[in-house]
């Protein structure tokens, strides 16, 4: 068994993989649900309504109630607007969003640092919107216990105008939304931005004048609809969109829609957060981690699903005061600005089970081009480094199959000798080995042993979003997307077709058709990929090439 085999089969299986992968995410069968759900026709309500959380029925104990006094809820200097339907715009230096007067939900998102495209500057990614495709909002609010009253989502709020934004000179900003019932209950639901963060503190600011106690628990939740469809490019690669959660003692882990239809999220964590994500982006609620949180789904008709958390139950006494207070993040999977946030934000940037070694990686490359400036000539220098490091291993791959390559005279004259006889040939091939002190299996564990850091080094290129709309030179103006001209493809199938030049041809003619084929075949599935991708194998290959050459001209000298 040959070299050039093993090579090409391992990497042919990478690629079947990943399309496999894919192709089970849209295409695949879907597993019935455990828990129904209601078939109706989607409600006629604003698109935006989520199902509030289901809590408990009994009566919400008292003694879980706070103790002492906070700030009093802040009283509005201007005239209060009611609006019975409409937005509040707000403007900071890193989004652009909309908040529903009704509720406070959080519609339209902009990332303002991250345009549609490069074709498209002024057009700004949106992240969030209320609207099928891609639906995807944030919702909060209080849920009253026995006998009190407490604004959701669908509660109608005042504010003091319809516009907020962060002034130059400013570094926060604070957006407050208001809400009276005829009790004498009061409060503010505020979102404080701060300038050069995408996290968000949302606040409920309660302050009971009722005359008796109040009782409420604050909830959160993001609700997502089915993924639009994905371009023709994108069905080669596959990236995950849908929830996900974290627990300090059972970590990441992904909830996908499949996961909801089958059975609800039901527990509780301390110290954790939930989140919904999608290639380079997230959107994500951060409780407070001293505060205990129930985890749950729900999947509402329409296709929309939801991920939510919702805190204990808090009692207040007549005129005492209490906030509410949790973290709302959506922006980029940046991971140094995620892990600052909250322990574990900066795995949603996923690279499954080759993490430990994909971050160290991507902290090198990240090294890398603080130095160079340029992500493109960061993956080059980042391949030669990987490649110098498994220097000595791939030498002995190489040398491996250049022995093979000057025994291939031999073996061509052991078939012509034994014909059909596949037995004999073997065992003729085997004891020519034997004679030579060839070990034909002898590149088998170089090769393993790089895959798994070959793998890891594709998903951190695949999931750094640091990557989208990156320039390399010439016409490759966006790492993250195709090559427009096919130019790297191009390369990268010439040069694996020297490297089968390079190879002992398989003694079989209708095997030497098959890896006569694979550079073409391979030539086609990275014309979809992303260039940053293909630009790492083109190197990886061309110093393949170099190192093969080198070795096997010595041994035939040798020789």
């Amino acid at each position: 068994m040959d070299n050039i085999r093993i090579i090409l089969l391992f990497s042919l299986a990478f690629i079947v993989m990943l399309i496999w992968q894919a192709w089970n995410e849209d295409f695949g069968p879907k597993p019935q649900p455990r828990t129904a759900v209601s078939e109706s026709a989607p409600s006629t309500a604003k698109p935006t309504v989520g199902a509030t959380p289901e809590v408990p029925s009994a009566p919400i104990k008292p003694e879980t109630g706070v103790t002492g006094q906070t700030p009093a809820v802040p009283t509005p200097d201007g005239q209060v607007t009611d609006l019975e339907s409409g937005t509040v715009k707000v403007v900071t230096d890193l989004m652009t969003l909309e908040l529903d007067m009704r509720g406070g939900s959080i519609l339209n998102l902009f990332l303002n640092d991250y345009p549609v495209s490069l074709e498209q500057p002024d057009y700004k990614f949106e992240l969030m919107r209320p609207t099928p495709p891609n639906l995807f909002v944030a919702q909060s609010g209080l849920i009253a216990g026995e006998g009190s009253a407490a604004p959701t989502h669908e509660t109608l709020f005042q504010t003091t105008q319809q516009e907020f934004r962060l002034e130059d000179g400013k570094d926060t900003l604070n957006v407050d939304l208001f809400w009276t019932d005829d009790k004498g209950v009061r409060v503010v639901k505020r979102h404080n931005f701060t300038r050069g963060s995408y996290l968000v503190t949302v606040q409920h600011l309660v302050e009971n004048n009722s005359g008796s106690s109040w009782t409420a628990r604050e909830y959160r939740q993001l609700m997502r609809g089915e993924p639009g469809e994905q371009s023709a490019d994108s069905q080669f690669l596959y990236t995950y969109t849908g929830g996900a959660i974290y627990s300090p003692e059972e970590k990441y882990d992904k909830i996908s829609f499949d996961d909801m239809k089958e059975s609800r999220l039901n527990k509780d964590v301390k110290g954790g957060w939930i989140a919904m994500l999608q290639h380079y982006f997230l959107g994500a609620w951060v409780p407070p981690p001293d505060q205990v949180e129930h985890f749950y789904t729900n999947v509402l008709p329409g296709g929309r699903y939801v991920l939510g958390a919702y805190t204990p139950p808090v009692t207040l006494s007549d005129e005492q005061s209490h906030t509410f207070s949790t973290g709302f993040v959506a922006g980029p999977k940046l991971q140094d600005e995620l892990e600052a946030i909250a322990p574990g934000l900066e795995l949603s940037v996923d690279y499954g089970w080759l993490t430990v070694l994909a971050k160290p990686i991507f902290w090198l490359l990240k090294q890398i081009q603080s130095v160079v400036i340029n992500w493109g000539w960061s993956i080059i220098l980042l391949t030669v480094l990987i490649k110098l490091a498994f220097f000595k291993l791939s030498e002995t791959s190489y040398k491996s199959m250049a022995n093979m390559r000057k025994m291939t005279p031999r073996i061509q004259a052991l078939k012509d000798r034994y014909g059909g006889d596949k037995q004999r040939m073997n065992q003729a091939m085997m004891e020519l080995y034997k004679k030579e002190k060839i070990n034909p299996l002898g590149g088998c564990l170089p090769i393993l042993v790089q895959i798994p850091v070959f793998i890891a080094l594709y998903w951190v290129l695949l999931e750094s979003v640091e990557l989208r709309q990156a320039p390399f030179i010439f016409w490759l103006q966006d790492l993250s997307i195709k090559d427009p001209f096919y130019v790297l493809p191009l390369i990268m199938g010439i040069s694996m077709f020297i490297q089968q030049k390079l190879n002992p041809a398989p003694p079989d003619p209708v095997q030497a058709k098959i890896m006569m084929s694979l550079p073409f075949v391979f030539t086609i599935f990275f014309a979809f990929f992303p260039s940053g991708l293909v630009l790492y194998w083109v190197t990886n290959n061309i110093l393949s090439i170099a190192q093969q050459w080198y070795i096997t001209r010595q041994i035939e000298k040798a020789a």
